[in-house]
This record gives structure tokens, C-alpha cells and sequence, in this order.
């Protein structure tokens, strides 16, 4: 379920919430909402809010963690692939086919990150190595080094050719979001009982009903961020792939 869905949902759920505390308040006898029972109601209701706001920082920390722990991983992808052009400029023209692998490689991986990322049917499929990239590593494994110097550049190109590799598996098994339902359900039951207490108490005025519904909608708001926090690659926050696709000029 996309983050627009789920933050319209919680939307609605805190205005039933809203509603609901209207209509107990012209439904309850003046005796139910004396000061007695007011207090305990927005103590309980005090309560709510305050574990309300430790699950909402858990679930910011942990949304937050994951998209700057995928940024970090695609630089440090964009940076290996640019030391691998390197290494492999450095071995010569007998290089030149390999590197124009890398190229067309770096497109395709560029394109199946943000492709498997962005629907559901992607990320659920099983991981497979693209031909362009079985391809580059073939030709690099190919490559006959016939100095001492080239030799190690190869050994070089080999073992950050693993380091993509590794950093490619990391951006696939982190692309389903790390923000636990059972937490989000909880949180928006708890949100609307919040706004269910507000209603309750207050006289249903323009301007109260006026702000709840500001207050709902920016509620909803702050479920949508944390939401689309932890699909970098899609959605409001995605991550550009300008910088992995624009690393490597034309040869």
C-alpha cells in the first residue's frame, strides 16, 4: 500500500475519531461531562499522547536511519564505480571494451534499483544478475594482464567489482519499508482517540471544528513524511539517480 494511501486512511480514521467525540458530547447527559469525570478523560487522554509521541519518534528514527543508510550505500556505489572506471583506464587500451561494459551496466542497475523499489510485484521478485553486468564481468575476467602493474590493476578492478556487487545486494534486501504496521496501526488508533477526547469537551463552534481538521490533516501529514521516508526511491523523497547514471562520461 503506497504512502498516500495509508496516510489518507489515517486521515479519515482521526476524523471518525473526531466525529465520534462530537457525538458522544450531544449524546451523554450534562451529569457524563462534569469536571470529574473531564479530568480523568484528558488525563488518560494525556497519557495516550505522551506514549503516542515516543512511538512517532521510534518509527522517525528508525524511517530516518534506513533512507540515510540507502543514500550512503548508492555513494558509495557511485564512488566504486567511478574507481573501477579508473583502475580500468589505468590498464590500457586493451581495457577499453570492458569499460564500455561498465557503462552500459551501470545504466541497467541504475534502472532495476529504482524500477524494483517502486512497486510491489519488483521488490517481492527474486534478485537476478543483469546480462550486462554477467557480461562486463566476464570481459573483465577475460582481460590477460601482461605487466606486473596491470596485474594489479586487475586484482584491484576484481575486488571493487565485489564491493558493488555487495553494496547492489544491500540496496535490494533493504528496499521493503522498515516502518512496522502493527506500529503505524496503533499509532493512528491512538491519534484518533486523542482527537476523540478534543471533540468531546469542546462545543462544536466553526472555528473548533475548523482547527481539528487542520490538526487531523497535519497529523496525517507527519505519517505521510515518516512513510515516504522509508521508500527512498520513490515517492516524494526518492533519491535522484542522476549522480549513479551521470558517473561515467561517454569514451
Amino acid at each position: 500500500m503506497s504512502p498516500i494511501t495509508l496516510s489518507v486512511i489515517a486521515f479519515v480514521c482521526i476524523l471518525t475519531g473526531t466525529f465520534v467525540g462530537m457525538l458522544l458530547r450531544s449524546r451523554l447527559p450534562d451529569r457524563y461531562l462534569g469536571s470529574d469525570a473531564k479530568d480523568v478523560v484528558r488525563l488518560g487522554a494525556g497519557l495516550i499522547g505522551t506514549i503516542a509521541a515516543l512511538v512517532l519518534g521510534l518509527l522517525i528514527a528508525s524511517a530516518k536511519t534506513s533512507y540515510d543508510t540507502q543514500v550512503s550505500q548508492l555513494r558509495q556505489l557511485t564512488a566504486d564505480v567511478i574507481l573501477l572506471d579508473q583502475l580500468l583506464a589505468q590498464y590500457g587500451p586493451e581495457a577499453a571494451p570492458v569499460r564500455n561494459l561498465l557503462r552500459g551496466a551501470v545504466d541497467t542497475v541504475a534502472g532495476r534499483i529504482w524500477h524494483e523499489n517502486g512497486s510491489a510485484p519488483a521488490r517481492n521478485a527474486p534478485f537476478e544478475a543483469t546480462a550486462a553486468g554477467e557480461g562486463f564481468i566476464v570481459k573483465l575476467h577475460q582481460l590477460s594482464p601482461q605487466t606486473d602493474e596491470q596485474r594489479s590493476l586487475k586484482n584491484r578492478a576484481t575486488e571493487v567489482t565485489a564491493n558493488i556487487a555487495r553494496t547492489r545486494l544491500l540496496l535490494y534486501t533493504q528496499g521493503d519499508n522498515p516502518i512496522p504496521m502493527p506500529f503505524l496501526i496503533v499509532l493512528i488508533f491512538w491519534i484518533s482517540i486523542i482527537f476523540a477526547n478534543f471533540s468531546l469537551f469542546a462545543e462544536p463552534k466553526p472555528i473548533v471544528i475548523g482547527a481539528l481538521f487542520v490538526f487531523a490533516l497535519s497529523a496525517a501529514a507527519a505519517i505521510l513524511l515518516v512513510l515516504e521516508l522509508g521508500q527512498p526511491f520513490s515517492g516524494l523523497m526518492q533519491i535522484s539517480s542522476i549522480p549513479l547514471r551521470s558517473a561515467l562520461a561517454p569514451l
